[in-house]
């Protein structure tokens, strides 16, 4: 039921408001001449509606949410409390440089760490998130290519394992995309790319480990090849949990990237925002970066470096400098962690899918590359089972919500078959990998013995299986009392 319908008129939650400031000084052209709209209804109404209503969801606080490349592992809640205290959370953006040392002082320290994790030589926190750290990264690339007299640089190149974002992100830049091929291992096809890269060639977008699960083992010829066709090499960071503090992007011949903050360093995920989506550059785009950032002087002071200091920025890519509140929970989280803790987020985050991948198989399913070992996440393919059984991932996806967890990623990446891209993380116990396992079996069981049942799947959801075709042609979000 929604809350609009236990509305009643006179109803109302206003026992626990703080008293009204006097609407006296407000001009009346400003003051609202009807009502709001909104529902009338009793406070304990309130409280019951909407703890309901998350109870039908499904969210990291409450279910196992393996969602591979997407690194949804616990928001530590030290981190939360840190952002909210009290002289962050009420600093206003417009606020003085000498008054605002405190916070300058955290976000200067913050690009410090990134500096230091990605062997990046310059940060900025600006870009809101990772879809347009992307877009600073490869506006960066544009301007790079330009500023140096070569702008018939018109395309980047994008592996088949790429996320959806890097060919969006390069086509809003105005450039062309063009496609690298994968090997049936699972790294990127060295030769192809030989016979790719040209004078077009703008740059080279990737992630490593790549979507496939695993790790690049030619990633140094791939720079040398990008590089020494006159491109520029992009890492997508939405994979960084796999290596923090062993292997850094940097040293790899990486010369930008983009780093999720929601997914290696614990801030919330989802809901549309907030969000942000630090970027790294290397000494070649470090004149391009996004500003501002926040400089320290020589006696000390912290303050913001804007275009006057950075003449060949891209410039501003949101209002003042980003989103304070959820760069302030990850500049705790570092700090709570420390380098060492970082290190073992990485090694946890591979020893568990490692584990997972195993049992998995014990249990008769099929990795995508049985040849490789699994980083941070890994592919299996149900192909065998929707041909032989008529039981597709998406089947099984949906009965592991019968099941109490959430289904890992689906049919991602496109090259391979019915897979599904499985990625634990470090914070999830040996129990709760053992409970998904298990499951999986379970279903596996299931689709042999009753597949219908799978088919039809879920079964115990307030909503059952839907048509996402209509869903998709005939939306309708409007509520009509």
């Amino acid at each position: 039921m929604l809350i609009f319908e236990l509305s009643s008129k006179g109803r109302s939650a206003s026992a626990q408001y703080e008293e009204c400031e006097s609407v006296e000084d407000i001009p009346e052209i400003y003051l609202r001449n009807k009502p709001t709209g909104l529902p009338e209804v009793s406070e304990l109404q309130v409280i019951r509606h909407f703890t309901n209503l998350s109870k039908k969801n499904f969210s990291i606080d409450g279910q196992f949410y393996p969602l591979g490349s997407c690194t949804m592992k616990y928001n530590p809640r030290g981190a939360h409390q840190a952002a909210r205290i009290h002289g962050f959370l009420n600093r206003h953006p417009l606020t003085a440089e000498n008054k605002s040392q405190g916070f300058l002082a955290c976000m200067f320290e913050l690009q410090e760490y990134l500096k230091d994790l990605t062997g990046m030589q310059a940060v900025s926190l600006t870009p809101m998130a990772g879809a347009q750290g992307e877009l600073a990264g490869v506006a960066m690339i544009k301007s790079y290519h330009e500023k140096n007299g070569d702008p018939n640089r018109s395309e980047i190149l994008i592996p088949t394992a790429a996320h959806g974002t890097n060919p969006a992100t390069a086509v809003m830049c105005g450039y062309k995309v063009r496609e690298v091929g994968v090997t049936k291992d699972g790294d990127v096809d060295l030769d192809q790319l030989k016979n790719t890269v040209g004078p077009a060639t703008a740059g080279f977008m990737m992630t490593n480990p790549s979507t496939c699960g695993v790790f690049e083992r030619q990633i140094q010829g791939i720079a040398d090849v990008v590089h020494n066709a006159g491109g520029l090499l992009y890492y997508d960071g939405a994979n960084l949990n796999a290596i923090l503090g062993t292997v850094r992007p940097g040293d790899m011949g990486f010369d930008v990237m983009h780093m999720n903050l929601h997914k290696t360093f614990a801030t919330p995920h989802g809901g549309g925002g907030p969000g942000a989506g630090p970027v790294g550059v290397g000494e070649k785009l470090a004149p391009f970066i996004p500003t501002p950032v926040v400089g320290k002087d020589n006696n000390g002071d912290f303050r913001w470096i804007d275009e006057q200091d950075l003449p060949n920025s891209i410039g501003h890519l949101s209002t003042f400098m980003g989103n304070a509140g959820i760069l302030l929970r990850a500049y705790a989280y570092a700090r709570m962690l420390g380098f060492e803790g970082m290190q073992r987020v990485g090694k946890y985050a591979t020893l568990n899918a490692n584990y997972m991948a195993k049992r998995l198989t014990q249990a008769g399913f099929r990795l995508a590359y049985p040849k490789r070992r699994p980083t941070h996440e890994f592919i299996i393919s149900l192909s065998d089972e929707a041909k032989d059984l008529g039981v597709t991932a998406m089947d099984f996806a949906k009965r592991l919500l019968d099941y109490g967890y959430h289904a890992p990623t689906t049919y991602f990446p496109l090259l391979v078959p019915e897979c599904l891209l499985i990625e634990p993380t470090e914070t999830e116990t040996r129990e709760e990998i053992d409970g998904f396992v298990d499951a999986m079996a379970a279903i596996l069981e299931e689709a042999r013995r009753t597949p219908e049942l799978v088919r039809t799947a879920p079964h115990t959801l307030p909503v059952k299986r839907l048509d996402d075709v209509r869903a998709a042609r005939d939306l309708d979000l409007v509520y009509v009392g």
